[in-house]
């Protein structure tokens, strides 16, 4: 997982794979923070074991019948009504009890799981952006469904089959040894030489358990990676590489699919092969006995029952332990997934910006050790003026607006508003006050109306949505909508075009009414249609507010109280457009690259 240093900033993400092994105190700290229904859990395992008692007397008292008539004339046999009714109590009985047992178990692991997701989902709403620039989506998703579900696999449905198995295995041996002894050696002797020969296979099984589902991990990430941006596949025409990548990835699957294959394939007939050789050898050391007269036909039938109870019992021991070593590593990934440091949204004092200044001084910042992004970065927005970052591409221009937004620290120098370092500004009431349009805005899946209420914890009349969405020029195209605010317009806003999504974003920083405007660059991608009316948009919204602008337009540069121009992650001019035009000489070639492009 992604670590981060005392700024928030990402280090180098590492694959589980290079990270040691769960151990069982970290799964019981999983169980424990999960709070599951130990009430539910231990009813549920104590039925369970009241169901194995009952399945473990059956074969006695079978035998007890068996004896009842074994050497009788048919015409002559008399079942006993009192114990033919115990063999059906017990039999039926432990049946009906096995069964309430494992509802209670299962109950108690689906509210684990659903416990366990809620914590990792409330971890992953506040983690740092550093951690989702450095982790894969799909591996994130991987962690919240899979790796949770193969916990609750091990607590709800392993663990408690993996006990009463073992009290179902020693007890048909206690039970045999008191039946029989002489024929129950050859039992005790055949487990352990079974084990022998299914011990390898587990420990190999479980090793390859554990790789598939770091596979699936990354083919998850990829492929969801691939197909969110399926646009971007085909206008790129690389369908040829999507389709390479992912063959290796599957081809990848399937050699740790074969794998298991090929566990399943030996496991299957070793086991086949074990019953078949202990059921003969009961087989012929029984009637060995019977016929010199040392045993009977009950205690033969008896330990055919308890050896059929055995060997089920012996295979979900010895499966066990490949499941918890896949749990090991679920259990792995999501420690270090809950070990991940959050964002404090409450932490700090809350602040109204309105009327404050905003400065940085003498700010630095990397993303990583040694690779300085921004240098000495010191500039000025107040009240209510629109203050423009301009220069070529990379010189650092949004990196400042994500400290802004507080997604990073800075390595050193300090931002303030006011007399308030923004450091101990609470990130909800900052964040609260700050409305931001990119180039390239984010629209969730769903209406119209609940995109642009998104985040808003009040509630909106219609009246209101569609009066900001007359002030940023959406009003027209909204109406012409089928359903108008309760349109969907699909996954990331597909259905809507670049210029409507713009516009939408807009209407919704209106909503949000903020203290602060960031654009970046809000008009690059537009064509000269759209980019006009979104522009008359944003001139509404940087009424009588803090701007702060990427800028992009000509016209944006030139109405900007003042300018810094970044390059190369310094501040290497400011002031009004004219004066730079009269002092920097990068800044005049700059614009009239702009002037010719326009």
């Amino acid at each position: 997982m992604a670590e981060f240093n005392h700024n928030g900033n990402a280090k180098a993400y590492q694959n589980s794979q290079g990270q040691p092994k769960a151990k069982v105190s970290g799964l019981w700290h999983l169980i424990k923070i999960s709070r599951p229904q130990f009430k539910w859990m231990a009813s549920g395992l104590f039925f369970s074991i009241i169901g194995v008692v009952f399945n473990l007397l059956t074969p006695k008292y079978a035998g007890n019948l068996i004896n009842s008539f074994t050497g009788k004339n048919f015409t002559h046999i008399h079942l006993s009504s009192s114990l033919v009714t115990l063999i059906l109590v017990l039999f039926v009985g432990g049946a009906i009890i096995s069964a309430l047992g494992s509802f209670l178990t299962g109950v108690a692991g689906e509210q684990l799981v659903r416990n366990l997701r809620q914590i990792v989902w409330d971890k992953l709403v506040v983690f740092k952006i550093s951690y989702y620039d450095q982790v894969k989506s799909g591996e994130t998703t991987s962690r919240l469904t899979s790796d949770t579900a193969q916990v609750k696999t091990l607590v709800a449905n392993a663990l408690p089959s993996f006990l009463t198995n073992l009290i179902a295995m020693v007890g048909a041996v206690i039970l045999m040894f008191t039946t029989d002894w002489h024929m129950a050696i050859w039992i005790f002797i055949a487990v352990p030489v079974t084990a022998l020969l299914v011990t390898p296979v587990f420990i190999f099984g479980s090793k390859v358990g554990h790789a598939t589902q770091d596979a699936m991990a990354e083919f998850t990430g990829a492929s969801q990676e691939t197909l969110s941006e399926m646009r971007l596949v085909k206008s790129s025409g690389a369908e040829k590489f999507a389709l390479h990548r992912g063959a290796q990835q599957i081809q990848n699957l399937f050699k740790y699919g074969r794998r298991e294959a090929i566990v399943d394939g030996v496991m299957g007939p070793i086991m086949t092969m074990v019953m078949m050789g202990l059921f003969v050898l009961i087989l012929v050391v029984g009637s060995l006995r019977v016929a010199k007269g040392e045993s009977n036909m009950g205690t033969l039938f008896s330990f055919i029952m308890y050896l059929f109870q055995i060997m089920p019992a012996l295979v979900s021991v010895g499966t066990f332990g490949s499941t918890f070593a896949k749990t090991q590593g679920a259990t792995q990934r999501l420690i270090t997934l809950l070990d991940t440091p959050v964002e404090d949204l409450t932490k700090g004092d809350s602040i109204n910006v309105e009327g404050q200044t905003i400065v940085a001084n003498q700010v630095d910042f990397e993303y990583e050790s040694g690779k300085p992004i921004l240098k000495n970065v010191t500039f000025e927005a107040k009240p209510n003026t629109i203050v423009a970052f301009a220069g070529p591409s990379g010189g650092g221009k949004s990196t400042i607006f994500q400290l802004l937004e507080r997604f990073y620290q800075p390595t050193s120098g300090e931002i303030k508003v006011g007399d308030y370092n923004i450091d101990n500004v609470s990130l909800s009431s900052w964040r609260r006050q700050i409305g931001f349009v990119s180039q390239d805005s984010a629209i969730m899946a769903g209406t119209i109306r609940e995109n642009l209420t998104y985040g808003l914890g009040e509630t909106y009349t219609d009246e209101q949505l569609w009066h900001v969405l007359h002030l940023a020029y959406a009003e027209q195209f909204v109406s012409e909508m089928p359903q108008k605010l309760d349109t969907q317009v699909g996954e990331r806003g597909v259905k809507v075009s670049g210029g409507q999504r713009q516009r939408l974003a807009i209407a919704r920083a209106f909503l949000r009414d903020p203290k602060i405007l960031m654009l970046d660059e809000a008009t690059a991608s537009l064509d000269s249609e759209s980019e006009a009316m979104v522009q008359r948009a944003l001139e509404k919204l940087m009424e009588n507010r803090t701007t702060l602008v990427i800028a992009h337009r000509l016209s944006t540069i030139v109405d900007a109280d003042n300018i810094y121009f970044i390059e190369h992650g310094e501040v290497t001019g400011s002031g009004t457009h004219q004066e730079l035009l009269a002092s920097h000489e990068l800044y005049a070639e700059y614009v009239h690259e702009q002037i010719v492009t326009d």
